[in-house]
């Protein structure tokens, strides 16, 4: 290349262009035409799986798609058949080669009414186990749990809800197992209840800017003086709304933070430090200006031992690393661990 770019005065860059361009329409010229619209079949299969499962696509807009392509099959009910034999073909329950200590994390979701069992692994959230359920029983939950002990995960504990028929399952089948108040649910109406008086606070801001509109619209005195009491009832509306949510929204804020193991400062926290803080917080959610509020601390304030179970595996575990190390030491590993864990 650099002989003929010398004999020709041309630059290297210049040659090695011409040679891609020629190459591009020889292949193009003299080789066989490739139709790239028509995919061999059996790369449908893992396109059906992937707009099902990662464009979380429905099974018509599948159809539409592979029609638009004239892809086959394309059919509603041949692509429901295969997903659903694809499905029957997948086994339901995790294998491993050895015995595995695990803590669960389980819950029960719901397709067209019927209910489906799940259980997690906690630190990697694999999939361990997942059914179709006839019913939430605690004998389902059970038949559930001790089918995972003979595909050999020992579960050490789980996090779950309140549901009746999933706490007396993992009972019934793993007895030494702990059972551990999953947060999420425990605060999850408060959250919510946060997020609707969010969206209450924009509509007062809107309504406020429609009346600050209309004023400057007025004309006459008389409506001038009608459209700036309007716009203070706005106000004040306004107002009332921002601060229910900024005040909800900051305790609720101070709340997850009381629910780390560890303070900002990487220092672990102690049950009965938690429990004063919490209580606390309560006491201040409630004296928020909204009348629902008082009902949905109801249920934490009654089980609020339940919320401080992990304190009190972590103060155990705690005391068993100091009998075995410095508290210096243990303290560093404490930090370490609390700043990986927010990382």
């Amino acid at each position: 290349m650099t002989q003929i770019a010398q004999d020709y005065h041309i630059s290297r860059t210049f040659l090695y262009q011409l040679s891609w361009a020629a190459k591009h329409h020889l292949e193009e010229l003299f080789s066989d035409p490739q139709y790239l619209i028509e995919p061999s079949d059996f790369l449908l299969e893992p396109w059906i799986l992937v707009l099902r499962l990662e464009g979380q696509c429905s099974i018509p807009s599948i159809s539409s798609i592979f029609k638009h392509f004239d892809y086959q099959p394309s059919s509603v009910g041949s692509l429901s058949q295969y997903l659903k034999d694809y499905g029957r073909s997948v086994p339901s329950t995790l294998r491993v080669a050895e015995k595995k200590m695990v803590f669960y994390l389980s819950d029960e979701i719901f397709a067209i009414g019927v209910p489906i069992l799940v259980t997690l692994e906690a630190q990697s959230t694999a999939i361990l186990k997942i059914e179709l359920a006839s019913d939430r029983s605690a004998a389902t939950w059970e038949a559930h749990f001790k089918d995972l002990d003979k595909h050999l995960f020992h579960s050490i504990g789980m996090a779950s809800d309140r549901g009746t028929g999933l706490m007396a399952g993992y009972q019934a089948a793993c007895q030494d197992g702990r059972w551990v108040c999953d947060q999420f649910h425990a605060f999850q109406e408060l959250f919510h209840r946060c997020q609707q008086l969010e969206r209450k606070a924009y509509g007062a801001i809107g309504k406020e800017m429609e009346a600050v509109e209309l004023f400057h619209n007025a004309k006459s005195e008389a409506n001038l003086q009608k459209r700036l009491e309007q716009y203070e009832r706005s106000h004040q509306a306004c107002e009332q709304a921002m601060a229910r949510y900024d005040q909800l929204s900051l305790l609720l804020q101070w709340l997850r933070e009381t629910l780390h193991l560890c303070s900002p400062l990487g220092r672990l926290r102690t049950v009965e430090g938690v429990r004063s803080d919490l209580i606390y917080l309560l006491d201040m959610i409630q004296e928020v200006d909204d009348e629902k509020l008082a009902k949905l601390l109801k249920p934490i304030r009654s089980h609020l031992d339940d919320i401080l179970v992990p304190f009190e595996q972590v103060e155990s575990v705690h005391g068993e690393l100091l009998e075995l190390m410095p508290e210096p030491l243990v303290d560093a590993l404490v930090l370490a661990w609390h700043h990986n864990h927010l990382s």
